[in-house]
């Protein structure tokens, strides 16, 4: 069994800030992707940022400049620093991973957190 359990969400003020954890737990082989998706209500859920097991990174143009992704490969964690925040970025916030569990052979496949949200008011 594989758990992403995300934490760090909350209300700010635009222009505010906050940080977003997630942690993946369980018979874990090896993880290589981790991301951040939102959907906003009412619409679909869309990619913020990835991380690659080596670092590497991408970020959806809404959010460049603003967001930062990073992650602790010792901790199977990743982070979403968010600066800057605006109404828009209002969501519920989603972490993502790709991860390799052994069960007689190895198993990869995409896990979800349970989501948090993120509320900024103008």
């Amino acid at each position: 069994q594989v758990q992403l359990v995300e934490s760090g969400g909350g209300l700010v003020q635009a222009g505010g800030s906050l940080r977003l954890s997630c942690a993946a737990s369980g018979n874990i082989f090896s993880v290589n992707h981790m991301g951040w998706y939102r959907q906003a209500t009412g619409k679909q859920r869309e990619l913020v940022a990835v991380i690659t097991s080596g670092g590497s990174t991408n970020y959806a143009d809404s959010v460049k400049d603003r967001f930062t992704i990073s992650r602790d490969n010792a901790k199977n964690t990743v982070y979403l620093q968010m600066n800057s925040l605006k109404p828009e970025d209002t969501a519920v916030y989603y972490c993502n991973a790709i991860i390799t569990v052994v069960i007689i052979t190895p198993h990869t496949r995409d896990y979800w957190g349970q989501g948090t949200q993120v509320t900024v008011s103008s």
